[in-house]
């Protein structure tokens, strides 16, 4: 979460310490209702779990701050709704993100499906830079597995996005999924820097950031 409290530290520095970092990157999870984004987010910003979660009403959001060769990278990660509802208010919150967590449960095939139609979404909603990590949730849950993973990495080559099975409840790649979301956004920033007047660009967004898909259409025969 934010920088730890330092009782020794007046009001005002603290402020200042919080502010200081080189990247805040906008992030956020997508996916299906019950694919377990909540409990994901609470693992990696609060190492700690819990299955009493109810569905997220709308979209909330948390704050953490990593170090990622050797810069201070301040994560804002929004935890969005996935019922079909509340489409309308979680996608006005894609334009600006740096990177999405877009996520099925490995025990539920129709979460699998729907892969495709959120990635239509990211693609149409978001900026052409923004970054995907696929995330098959609940790898806890092997024995009742629906969702083969030669199936999901095939998907993710075809749509261009990073792949991990993850399980929140296991803590199994949690962190990992993040650090490897920062990565590719460090890496398509710096691309940019040396690119030409559209990377230029996208980078100049994602700088605008320190301060405040794609693919075929390949997927799931269902």
């Amino acid at each position: 979460m934010a920088l730890a409290r330092d009782p020794g530290v007046g009001p005002e520095q603290r402020d200042a310490a919080e502010q200081n970092f080189d990247y805040m990157f906008k992030l956020l999870i997508i996916g299906n209702s019950s694919v377990g984004k909540t409990s994901f987010l609470f693992r990696y910003a609060d190492n700690s779990f819990t299955s009493a979660f109810v569905s997220t009403v709308g979209i909330d959001f948390k704050v953490k701050t990593i170090y990622r060769n050797d810069k201070k990278v301040k994560l804002q990660i929004w935890d969005t709704a996935g019922q079909e509802r509340y489409r309308t208010i979680t996608t006005a919150y894609y334009r600006g993100a740096m990177g999405f967590l877009l996520m099925y449960d490995i025990t539920g095939q129709e979460s699998f499906c729907a892969v495709q139609d959120w990635a239509t979404q990211i693609k149409t909603y978001s900026w052409d830079n923004a970054q995907v990590v696929l995330v098959g949730n609940k790898l806890d849950l092997e024995e009742d597995r629906q969702v083969p993973t030669e199936d999901a990495q095939r998907l993710a080559t075809e749509l261009g996005f990073e792949f991990f099975e993850a399980s929140a409840k296991d803590n199994v790649n949690v962190k990992q999924v993040f650090d490897k979301l920062v990565d590719v956004i460090c890496e398509k920033m710096d691309e940019s820097v040396g690119g030409d007047g559209g990377g230029a660009a996208a980078a100049q967004r994602a700088d605008g950031l320190k301060d405040t898909g794609r693919g075929s259409r390949g997927g799931c025969a269902c």
